[in-house]
């Protein structure tokens, strides 16, 4: 098979699955408050149908990225895929909260094989002049369906209910699997034979979550603890990985690379101050205004779409000016549009929400493009794949973090019940405690961006 084809089929998979896992998240969130309804979840637990999916995705990206570096991108891929449509199919024909909350641990099991495979392909068939064209196409994928996730999810619940969203993904996965199969030649290895780090995997797969659940415990003793047992837990293996001899993830590229390390903690923070806001604003929407699904969803719709609209245009500038002035100015930008969101009130207009959601989209476009583009352009070309791990992997923590925050404020203000129109008043009352927080985190994200230094 010539190599225009296996290039043409290699963008093809990445950009399917990069299109396909970020709308998985993004539609889900619009079906909340319908899965809520029906197996009669308190907020808490309502939070978990989302956080289950990320803290999975997060706690295995790192270990099979690594995996698929020693024993194969393509096979690891294609698993990953399967293992996606099989979670997926059961979240369909879940019986109960728990049983849903479990299938999407395993859908973000298959997720992290997607994530830390698609783009390492795709690197590894595009020669180095080509390489920022078709990232830039697998962005694009990304905000595509971050985009039409909410739309299409909110279209779905609303005339054929929520489980709908979980079945469209069967077919879409398994389409994925026959064109990777028949299309895809040929196999990926960059650290064929060397060894696996299992006990870095491990103790950094428990420390996740047990820092994630612990937030959700909070203000309760236990809470507090499994916090600590989290913190000295990812401490052990960041002390592991700097001795062992072929560790799961390389910390040296933060040590001695200033650029590298404040836009990975610039990106950590961008996302922990912006991610729960979809989830908030979905619930605010649907809870507080009385939208239905499909009207939430086409509101939510105008922060992805101003992303997709000028993140090319911000990755165009970070070229000519130094990628942290661009990102930094994003950061800003984002900053003032969270501030908006602590005025939401019950008589906020829908025009007032859009004028935020619009803010934030345009502040993430500027943040995202420039960010990246200022991380893979200050690691050497045989750390792309570790690099392109390391931003998934700290795009997927903020994401977490985001999320524990909001089930923080969840739990001190509203406790374990379910959202009736009782206790609106202190949902909205949590969702204004949880936007200062994010506006206060992006604040501290202006001065990571602008410490980076400069690229060029």
């Amino acid at each position: 098979m010539d190599d225009a084809a296996t290039k043409r089929a290699a963008l093809l998979v990445a950009t399917l699955t990069s299109f396909l896992t970020p709308f998985m998240g993004s539609s889900v969130n619009i079906a909340l408050p319908s899965i809520g309804r029906e197996f009669a979840m308190d907020a808490v637990l309502l939070g978990w149908v989302a956080t289950a999916y990320l803290l999975s995705a997060a706690m295995f990206l790192v270990p099979f990225g690594r995996i698929a570096d020693i024993y194969g991108r393509k096979r690891i891929f294609t698993y990953g895929i399967l293992i996606f449509a099989l979670s997926s199919l059961l979240s369909a024909i879940a019986p109960s909260a728990i049983f849903l909350i479990s299938c999407r641990v395993l859908q973000g099991m298959g997720s992290a094989m997607i994530f830390g495979t698609g783009v390492a392909i795709l690197t590894s068939v595009f020669p180095a002049g080509e390489r920022g064209k078709v990232l830039g196409i697998n962005v694009a994928a990304v905000y595509s369906g971050l985009s039409l996730g909410p739309f299409l999810g909110g279209f779905l619940t609303q005339h054929l209910g929520w489980r709908s969203i979980f079945f469209l993904n069967v077919p879409l996965s398994l389409l994925i699997i026959a064109f990777t199969l028949w299309k895809l030649k040929g196999e990926w290895a960059g650290a064929k034979g060397e060894k696996f780090d299992f006990a870095g995997s491990v103790i950094y797969a428990v420390s996740l979550p047990a820092m994630m659940y612990g937030f959700t415990l909070l203000p309760a003793m236990s809470g507090a603890w499994l916090i600590g047992f989290g913190v000295l837990g990812l401490l052990t293996f960041v002390k592991w990985v700097m001795r062992a001899k072929s560790p799961v993830f390389d910390v040296n590229l933060f040590r001695g690379n200033k650029v590298f390390a404040f836009s990975n903690l610039a990106s950590l923070i961008n996302y922990g101050a912006t991610f729960a806001v979809t989830f908030l604003l979905s619930l605010y929407l649907q809870y507080t205004k009385g939208l239905s699904p499909q009207y939430a969803g086409i509101i939510l719709v105008c922060q992805p779409v101003m992303m997709a609209l000028f993140s090319p245009l911000a990755g165009r500038l970070s070229d000519k000016i130094e990628p942290r002035v661009v990102a930094s100015i994003g950061m800003g930008f984002t900053m003032i549009a969270l501030f908006l969101f602590t005025f939401l009130g019950q008589n906020t207009s829908l025009g007032y929400v859009i004028t935020g959601l619009i803010v934030i989209g345009f502040g993430l476009a500027l943040f995202s493009s420039p960010n990246t583009n200022a991380i893979m352009s200050s690691v050497q070309k045989r750390s792309y794949g570790v690099a392109a791990a390391t931003l998934g992997t700290m795009r997927l923590t903020g994401q977490m973090l985001s999320m524990g925050i909001a089930m923080l404020v969840f739990a001190v203000y509203i406790g374990r019940v379910e959202i009736t129109p009782e206790n609106y008043p202190a949902f909205l009352r949590s969702a204004k405690c949880a936007f200062i927080i994010f506006t206060a985190l992006c604040f501290g994200g202006i001065f990571a961006s602008l410490a980076r230094g400069k690229v060029r």
